[in-house]
C-alpha cells in the first residue's frame, strides 16, 4: 500500500490549485481511493484498497473555523484557487473564513464534497482530470 510520505511527495510537486488534477493523478496510481481534508491544520486521512487508511500529520497552526457559512464567497475562492491565484495555505485560510470545515475527495466517483462545521454539504464539484 501507498505511505504518507508518498502522497506528500505527490503534494509537494504542486504549487497551485491549477495543478490539482496532476496531484491527483498521481496518488490515484499509488492506490489511494480517497481523502479526507480537516481545514483546521491541514491533517488528511486517506483511505485505499480493503479498508487500508493512514493519516498526515497537521501541517500548520490550528486555524478557527466560522460558524456561519458563506457559500458564495467560498466558491469565488475556491474558483479563484483553481486559477492557480492562491496556494494551499492561502486556499485553507479561505476554507476557514467561509465556514467550510473539510472537504472529501473521491478518486472513484472523482468528486470533492466540501462541508461546515455540522457536516452539511456546502459544494460538490467534479474533480478535473489531467
Amino acid at each position: 500500500m501507498f505511505t504518507v510520505e508518498q502522497i506528500e511527495l505527490a503534494h509537494s510537486k504542486i504549487k497551485s490549485g491549477a495543478e490539482f488534477p496532476k496531484y491527483i493523478e498521481e496518488i490515484k496510481q499509488i492506490g489511494v481511493v480517497a481523502f479526507e481534508t480537516w481545514v483546521s491544520d491541514s491533517h488528511t486521512e486517506y483511505f485505499g484498497k480493503d479498508n487500508f487508511r493512514t493519516k498526515s500529520k497537521p501541517k500548520y497552526e490550528e486555524l478557527l473555523i466560522a460558524d456561519y457559512t458563506d457559500k458564495q464567497k467560498f466558491e469565488e475562492y475556491l474558483k479563484i484557487h483553481q486559477k492557480g491565484e492562491t496556494d494551499y495555505f492561502t486556499f485553507c485560510k479561505h476554507c476557514a473564513e467561509t465556514g467550510i470545515e473539510k472537504w472529501i475527495v473521491n478518486l472513484e466517483k472523482m468528486t470533492c464534497i466540501y462541508f461546515d462545521k455540522v457536516g452539511n454539504e456546502v459544494t460538490l464539484e467534479k474533480v478535473p482530470t489531467v
